[in-house]
């Protein structure tokens, strides 16, 4: 007969799949019943010894005789309440009869300030105890036949006792210590390695997997422990355990919330806003807060013939303006002043402001109204992508109207250093402003995709946008520590915040000191895995701009730079130009272009499109191509023809299916055929759809290679537009759940020996780069400025430790706890 667990508590007996916590409901800590209590007082579930009470006193365990071991944990989230509200009525210890009671509590009192009063009733050594029944779904009362357990015999574990002992101390960053939560958490990773792994505090050692064994070491936040592990991947569960002790595991957000957890516990801290990173980095510096000037403009004209020739002058002069930024500049400004310059001279603009100049308007009126009408025109449309573009717009409105009224535009005294603070910025005034060498952004307003967040990350400024209406609580001279690392600004920081921001900066500098150092030199792991780091490029200059930074190749062309703002699309000859252009910067290094991704968010005037409800989910990528066999056929043969032969490879975006790689692939075969091209040519797919990444070994068994665009592939696994502001902020390439598809990807294309590359914003992201080899990514394709850092990164990374911190990663709960275990791991090394 199995040893009977009876009740501790009266009330409503229920499965744990009820219980609102992943951690009892996923059976992290191991299986058992839930409780809603009508009771308040916690007895004993049979005869034992106290082997744990949690100084809170929310949570007991007990050990019977024949080594069942149970806890008992009053509430979710109780452990915030810091014993307010219950009485423990034992000690640690003492020896138990079933019935005696164990903990009393206020009902009322902890039902108000709770997640929840329901209590999970837990057998944490299941590897030796099955539950044979139990009560669920019925009314119990205290001492009442809950479950029985049967004893198992489980084939022992193969444990290697003669390996070599490694260690390593850590300290805690958990406010509560080692509770239930974290216990659970930590078993979890240490079952996902061969190794044994125990946690040592002074005189008590306990095993990693036992729940039991790591609350009775009575830890608290502070405390010094030391993590041993012993076995053939010793070295592997060491980094990941240790890794995930440094972390407060999400608990640290709560323990600043007091005490009621009840309320939404926000991860950011006391003086912190949060943002959407729209280029990642650290600065600090004093808040330079950016006002817009209001430009006022006569609504009546002093006669037509005036009013067009002071219009056709400001156009000259501002285009000379424009394109005097464009011809000192290269990369994505050049491509903003050149859309500019597009907009400046575009001919339905212009006649929309004479046909008001000819109705009486002054030029500054008719000028400004037909940029709204404009406006309006794209507004109506509801595509997010292109509402960002309203800002190119507003941008050349305000340089013609300074120009015509005479009015000095904003930002001409920011302080070299100072962190700009806005209610959102306009292409040029962050191109003026940059000439000032500001640290940082700051915006109220603002997506991470429009041009703004484009240029930013091209000059690697680091800024945060979409911040909301705390940021107008940031007076002028404030001292900022800006993390667009984790997403937030922190607002006249402590001395000893202000210490370890400085000490973080200091060590990113001495970093891409090293990086520069060693720029040109192959990337490989610190136990020699090779990792190729390429560079993403829009154009010549910026091919350039990689190779000096020691880029090994062009992980992503984007042609589309040749597609868009004309009215035509791009002779065979003029692509072929650009790309040879590219492919010659880069010296016969490997050049993947990605076929013509338009639609959606990047429409062609040339190219018409249909009115659609959801653009992105419409006609994208290589379905325009694909209706459109002119242009892709042409596209083809342009890169067909760059010399060196097989130096350049083609990438198909927006794969959803393996009959769209085979129709390509059939199309370049024959083209081949016909061009008399005897080198083989690799084509290769995107992975931005989640259908691509579930069937990445169907892909990976017909393309050359797979490169996953974080960008969209976030999007759509989060159903989040990432170029609209209202849900910008969630959506986030570091969320467990994009980090399991590109896992998942990586594990799927390993079946055809396939490699997979990374080539979307996250590849430009240093706190994403050791999770993403560890998740199998070979290749990254960085923004240029980037590369050498991405390559120093790289080098510091042993292979078996970027697994265990990507394993720990996938185990997250969202991506601001991904975040905190990324910095934890970067403070580690």
């Amino acid at each position: 007969m199995g040893l009977i667990i009876t009740s501790p508590l009266r009330g409503w007996a229920t499965t744990l799949d009820e219980v609102p916590d992943p951690v009892f409901a996923q059976r992290m800590m191991g299986d058992g019943v839930a409780i809603q209590p009508l009771g308040d007082t916690v007895v004993a579930p049979f005869d034992g010894e106290v082997v744990t009470l949690h100084e809170a006193g929310h949570a007991v365990s007990l050990r019977s005789a024949e080594g069942a071991e149970v806890l008992i944990h009053i509430g979710l989230d109780t452990v915030m309440l810091k014993g307010e509200g219950f009485t423990p009525l034992v000690a640690i210890g003492d020896t138990v009869a079933r019935g005696d009671p164990l903990i009393r509590f206020d009902l009322d009192a902890v039902a108000l300030a709770a997640t929840s009063l329901i209590t999970p009733v837990i057998v944490t050594n299941a590897e030796a105890f099955a539950i044979g029944r139990r009560t669920t779904d019925a009314a119990i009362g205290a001492c009442e036949a809950l479950m029985t357990l049967v004893p198992v015999q489980a084939e022992a574990r193969r444990r290697s006792d003669d390996g070599i002992l490694v260690e390593q101390a850590v300290t805690l960053s958990l406010p509560h210590g080692i509770h239930a939560r974290p216990a659970a958490r930590i078993g979890e990773a240490a079952r996902g390695f061969e190794a044994d792994v125990h946690l040592v505090k002074g005189d008590k050692r306990g095993d990693a997997r036992s729940t039991v064994a790591l609350l009775a070491l009575g830890t608290a936040f502070g405390d010094e422990v030391v993590v041993q592990a012993r076995g053939d991947d010793a070295e592997a569960a060491l980094a990941a355990i240790v890794a995930l002790l440094a972390t407060d595991m999400g608990e640290g957000a709560a323990a600043v919330v007091a005490p009621l957890p009840a309320a939404a516990a926000s991860p950011l801290r006391a003086g912190q806003i949060g943002g959407v990173i729209a280029s990642p980095g650290l600065a600090m510096g004093p808040a330079a807060r950016l006002r817009q000037t209001e430009i006022a403009v006569a609504r009546e004209g002093a006669g037509a013939a005036e009013e067009c020739e002071a219009l056709l002058a400001a156009r000259e002069e501002v285009r000379a303006m424009i394109a005097a930024r464009a011809d000192g500049a290269s990369g994505s400004v050049a491509s903003v002043m050149q859309a500019h310059l597009a907009l400046i001279d575009d001919p339905e603009l212009i006649a929309a402001a004479e046909g008001r100049i000819a109705a009486g308007n002054s030029a500054g009126f008719a000028w400004r109204g037909a940029i709204h009408d404009q406006i309006d025109a794209i507004r109506a449309t509801g595509n997010a992508h292109l509402i960002e573009r309203i800002d190119d717009l507003i941008d050349i409105e305000r340089q013609m109207l300074a120009v015509l009224t005479g009015t000095p535009l904003d930002g001409a005294n920011i302080a070299a250093g100072a962190i700009v603070v806005a209610e959102d910025l306009l292409p040029s005034q962050l191109v003026a402003l940059a000439a000032q060498k500001p640290a940082g952004i700051c915006l109220r307003r603002g997506g991470p995709t429009s041009h703004v967040a484009i240029l930013c990350a091209g000059m690697g400024l680091p800024s945060l946008v979409a911040m909301g209406d705390a940021l107008d609580e940031i007076a002028e001279g404030t001292p900022l520590l800006l993390d667009a690392e984790l997403g937030h600004v922190t607002a006249a920081p402590s001395a000893a915040g202000t210490d370890a921001f400085t000490a973080r900066l200091a060590k990113r500098d001495a970093r891409r000191e090293a990086a520069q150092a060693a720029a040109k030199d192959a990337c490989h792991s610190a136990d020699g895995t090779r990792i190729e780091i390429f560079a993403n490029v829009g154009s010549v200059d910026e091919a350039r701009a990689a190779a000096t930074q020691g880029a090994e190749g062009s992980g992503l062309v984007r042609s589309e730079f040749l597609f868009l703002d004309r009215d035509t699309a791009p002779s065979e000859d003029e692509q072929h130009a650009a790309y040879q252009g590219i492919a010659d910067a880069l010296a016969e290094r490997p050049v993947i272009v990605r076929l013509l991704d338009i639609g959606g968010d990047k429409p062609a005037a040339y190219i018409p499109f249909d009115a659609e409800e959801n653009p992105a989910l419409g006609q994208r990528g290589i379905r325009v191509a694909l209706a459109r066999p002119d242009l892709l056929e042409t596209q083809l043969r342009a890169i067909l023809r760059i010399e060196p032969a097989g130096q350049c490879k083609i990438m198909i975006p927006m794969v959803a299916s393996l009959d769209e790689l085979r129709q390509v692939r059939a199309v370049v075969e024959r083209l081949r055929g016909e061009m008399g091209i005897a080198a083989p040519v690799e084509v290769g797919v995107m992975v931005e759809t989640p259908a691509a990444a579930m069937t990445a070994d169907l892909l990976a068994a017909e393309a050359d290679f797979l490169s996953i665009g974080t960008n969209d592939l976030t999007q759509y696994v989060l159903a989040m537009d990432r170029g609209n502001p209202a849900v910008a902020a969630g959506a986030d390439a570091m969320h467990p759940a994009v980090l399991r598809m590109i896992g998942e990807t990586c594990r799927l294309a390993a079946v055809h020996g396939r490699w997979v590359g990374v080539c979307g914003g996250l590849a430009s992201d240093p706190a994403a780069l050791p999770i993403l080899i560890g998740l199998g990514v070979t290749e990254l394709s960085a923004v240029p400025g980037f590369v050498a850092e991405a390559k120093q990164i790289v080098r510091g990374l042993s292979l078996p430790e970027a697994q265990a911190h990507a394993a720990l990663a996938l185990q997250c709960k969202s991506a601001a706890e991904v975040r905190a275990l990324a910095r934890a791991f970067e403070e580690t090394r």
